[in-house]
């Protein structure tokens, strides 16, 4: 039904949007049923329906064969069965396969190790290593350096520079990282805006336009509050920092930030290190999504892609930066450890 009417909405998630609440049900379900019939059609990378069910017959297929080689020996002039070795292979590639592709085709040895070990599939790193040379897949590397998309204007008033460059944070909803990047289409090109908070790297609000006017950021801020007060969160102690981009230091996104009490931050001109969290978020966002799955038809192409991602970044998506310990985990895990650890009488909750 999306697909049949989504060219009556501005975009495919107003659709999914709409019609979710039509039919009563979640817009996430409604979601990953678009995600999996556009799959199906060859229009996303990904197993299809068919290839998973298949997938699922080989395995079988596989530990019958594996049975049967133990029942039948190797004497009488047979094939010498296969080794332990080779079927815990075969077994291990399938599981590898299906965690690679979960996670948009960006995770290295590293962080597959993890998550099979998370599932209980005990394996060593340098297993998950060599199965993966040996079928030739990789992680996601960043590149090159992006240009630069937003624009300072000096005779702008700004706030003063309250994290010179101390990008952290005690909790969540003490800092917020604001920066805008650009993607290519067939049509032009689509702007998206993001807002991350320091502790979690949870990203709390996006936008994405075809214009960098100053709606764009005040959108993804729009988000950011609204996702944050719907989970009962206080933003009595947020700043928030941007660089002196002109959308981050016009008069209606600082009165906006103003309604809710939320200190604006901006850091110092011609400084590569001054929004380096949300600049290094913004390079993940092209290696892992835009480079990865383009050419992008236009706005409707990427903004779909996007929430995708972020729903991905937020609460599947593996990061070693963010616990002390260097260890694993999502945004999400890791604001609801805190919660959980500093408030246990309240129930942490996430978008």
């Amino acid at each position: 039904m999306v697909l049949d009417h989504q060219h009556e909405y501005p975009s495919q998630w107003k659709a999914i949007e709409s019609i979710s609440q039509k039919l009563s049900i979640n817009h996430e379900t409604l979601r990953v049923w678009v995600r999996r019939a556009e799959t199906d059609a060859g229009e996303r990378p990904g197993l299809t329906t068919d290839e998973r069910a298949r997938m699922r017959e080989l395995e079988r297929e596989n530990k019958e064969l594996r049975r049967a080689n133990e029942m039948a020996g190797s004497g009488g002039g047979r094939k010498r069965p296969p080794s332990k070795l080779a079927v815990r292979d075969a077994e291990l590639v399938v599981e590898i396969r299906r965690v690679y592709e979960e996670n948009l085709f960006v995770y290295g040895a590293d962080k597959i190790w993890a998550q099979l070990n998370r599932e209980g599939i005990r394996v060593a790193r340098c297993t998950v290593e060599r199965l993966m040379r040996a079928e030739g897949l990789s992680g996601a590397r960043r590149g090159k350096a992006f240009t630069i998309t937003t624009h300072s204007d000096d005779r702008l008033s700004r706030p003063a520079d309250f994290v010179e460059r101390q990008c952290r944070a005690p909790a969540p909803d003490r800092l917020w990282v604001a920066d805008l990047t650009y993607v290519k289409t067939h049509v032009g090109w689509v702007y998206v805006a993001f807002i991350i908070d320091v502790y979690s790297r949870m990203i709390v609000g996006w936008q994405a336009s075809r214009s960098l006017r100053s709606d764009l950021a005040i959108d993804a801020l729009e988000m950011a509050v609204w996702n944050r007060r719907r989970a009962g969160r206080s933003l009595d102690q947020l700043f928030h920092h941007s660089d002196m981009g002109v959308q981050y230091l016009s008069i209606r996104y600082s009165e906006r930030l103003a309604d809710d009490d939320i200190v604006a931050s901006v850091g110092s001109k011609g400084d590569s290190f001054d929004n380096a969290m949300a600049e290094s978020f913004n390079g993940l966002y092209k290696w892992e999504l835009i480079y990865k799955q383009g050419p992008w038809r236009g706005l409707d192409d990427v903004e779909f892609a996007t929430m995708t991602y972020v729903d991905w970044f937020n609460h599947r998506r593996r990061h070693g930066e963010i616990t002390n310990d260097a260890t694993y985990t999502t945004p999400a895990e890791a604001e609801a450890d805190y919660y959980r650890q500093n408030h246990p009488a309240e129930e942490a909750i996430t978008q």
